[in-house]
């Protein structure tokens, strides 16, 4: 027999789980220790949240499910923030945590059933030793099959206890199931398409989740339409020269023109929501937008019909019928041709912000764009200042680009974002993008960031305030006072930690990054980016109106 903090490692590591992020404590120190004898890679995060939120990033960019592991109580409260924009992105990550033992709460437990419950994560509880194996092994594959967080509980007073159990009675087959296309919608949206003649594809997180790149690429070859992404599935038509990029409030104006025209849009696993239609000026009034998802309700009620079914199995439906039908196929490409060549930000000409010390923020990103190696994951925080890597920095494709607390709303999460992500995708090089408001707020991931040794550029946008209130409230009778705390030195700061750094103020001074680059790119650059403040994003000033509070981070 062996102990359950044992039984749980083993089970784990069986079946497949190679990593893990935590901070350890009574609850959990023994089940870490049994990870790490068994092979998982284990890295301790300075804060409990940052944890959670490693463990998403890393979900994020390698689709397999990381442990988060914490101990019961405050261990598992600090989790909030990350778990709940785990959950709002549908991140497979499975939370092992300590847990009420079984004889009764002590002073420092609370309830942590409806703790997570009001999170939307579900709780499977390690207290029948005859089936631990097996309910662990349920947990797994519940994070894996459902792409969702699950928290596996372990009660303080049963982790040395003796598992009587074997082997996992079950083990809970791993096939991935798709969930066909329904006939009604699909001989609805076919319906459409029979008088398109500008037909858009929209590829959302959930097409790159099913694997639908490649044939949503032939659909729209057959249907001669043009394709855009929304913000989490950045990169999913990469290369397409019919690719309008990305959709929404971070759309560059000839692109969104060209979207505007759109007369059928086929949106495939994208949650349609006021971001990616921009409040619903995005489409016009009269475009019939179909969304294709595996939820049984449309997600707006903008959507004129909703086909069910997996992204790749409804593509499939839909071109099969396509070709069947013989529809004719739109010109609109044709009609289009000239004008997709110079669609991005790149073309758009702006006028310097010029300020004693400080760079226009759009200048800096475009001079950091040419300078980002090509093997790169992006990772951003939340805040004013996405806007700006949102125009000028590509992702190779949605695996290579970790939006945090965009789900959520938050800010903070961006350095331990950028350490889950660099885990996760350790042959490419790490660039994050952070307000110095989010950076101040999870500056202990730096540290952790740091310590790894891993490749990472770190690119701080220091506007010397919560830039998105000022942007929000500043001439609706807010508190200067409250938004504005002045300049960080930030390059001091992560020299202590052991990082390389400079101090941004001019083109000039990005200088450091070719010669990191050229020197191998090792280790950690962080760039402190003083920036003039009075520019405001372009993806921001349009849909200032849709924003009514919050923490500011909104994308």
């Amino acid at each position: 027999m062996t102990t359950l903090a044992d039984a749980i490692a083993q089970t784990l590591a069986d079946d497949g789980v190679r990593h893990a992020f935590g901070v350890v404590a009574n609850g959990n120190v023994l089940a870490v220790a049994g990870l790490t004898r068994r092979g998982v890679s284990y890295l301790s995060a300075r804060h409990e949240g940052g944890a959670l939120t490693m463990a998403d990033a890393y979900y994020r960019t390698t689709g397999e499910v990381a442990v988060c592991t914490t101990g019961a109580g405050p261990g598992l409260t600090n989790t909030a923030t990350g778990l709940a924009d785990a959950v709002k992105h549908r991140s497979g990550v499975l939370l092992l945590c300590g847990d009420v033992p079984t004889t009764g709460p002590r002073r420092i437990d609370i309830d942590q059933d409806t703790f997570l419950d009001s999170l939307g994560v579900p709780v499977v509880r390690l207290t029948d030793l005859t089936t631990a194996r097996t309910d662990t092994l349920r947990a797994l594959r519940l994070a894996r099959g459902e792409q969702r967080p699950v928290a596996l509980c372990l009660p303080q007073d049963l982790i040395t206890a003796q598992v009587t159990e074997q082997a996992p009675i079950d083990r809970y087959s791993q096939r991935l199931h798709r969930i066909a296309a329904d006939s009604a919608g699909t001989q609805a949206a076919l319906k459409a398409l029979a008088g398109a003649q500008r037909p858009l594809i929209l590829g959302g997180l959930g097409a790159w989740r099913s694997g639908a790149a490649k044939i949503l690429t032939e659909l729209g070859d057959r249907l001669g339409a043009l394709s855009t992404t929304s913000a989490m599935a950045s990169g999913l038509f990469a290369g397409n020269p019919w690719s309008l990029g990305v959709c929404g409030g971070f759309a560059s104006p000839r692109a969104a023109e060209l979207i505007a025209e759109a007369d059928v849009v086929l949106a495939f696993g994208a949650s349609l929501d006021q971001w990616t239609l921009a409040g619903g000026r995005l489409l016009a009034p009269d475009a019939v937008l179909v969304q294709v998802d595996t939820a049984a309700a449309p997600t707006t009620d903008r959507v004129d019909i909703l086909l069910t079914g997996d992204a790749t199995e409804a593509a499939t439906a839909l071109l099969d019928g396509v070709q069947a039908a013989d529809l004719p196929r739109s010109t609109w490409r044709e009609d289009v041709n000239d004008l997709t060549a110079q669609l991005g930000w790149d073309y758009e000409p702006f006028e310097a912000a010029h300020q004693h010390d400080r760079i226009d923020p759009r200048a800096l990103t475009r001079c950091v764009a040419g300078l980002l190696p090509e093997a790169r994951t992006l990772v951003t925080d939340g805040g004013h200042f996405v806007g700006w890597p949102a125009m000028y920095w590509t992702a190779p494709d949605p695996a290579a680009y970790v939006f945090t607390g965009a789900a959520f709303q938050s800010i903070g999460l961006g350095f331990a974002g950028a350490v889950g992500a660099a885990v996760g995708r350790p042959d490419r090089t790490t660039v994050v993008a952070l307000g110095d408001g989010g950076a101040l707020m999870g500056l202990p991931e730096l540290e952790t960031l740091i310590r790894t040794g891993r490749s990472a550029l770190v690119v701080i946008y220091d506007d010397g305030g919560y830039g998105m209130e000022v942007v929000l409230f500043g001439d609706r009778g807010a508190d200067p006072a409250s938004m504005l705390f002045g300049d960080t030195d930030f390059a001091a700061t992560a020299r202590a930690l052991g990082a390389r750094s400079a101090t941004v103020r001019s083109a000039a001074d990005l200088a450091v990054v070719r010669a990191w680059l050229d020197e191998g790119a090792k280790g950690v650059l962080l760039l402190d980016c003083k920036v003039v403040p009075r520019v405001v994003a372009p993806s921001f000033s349009k849909l200032t109106s849709l924003i009514t509070g919050g923490r500011g981070s909104r994308p």
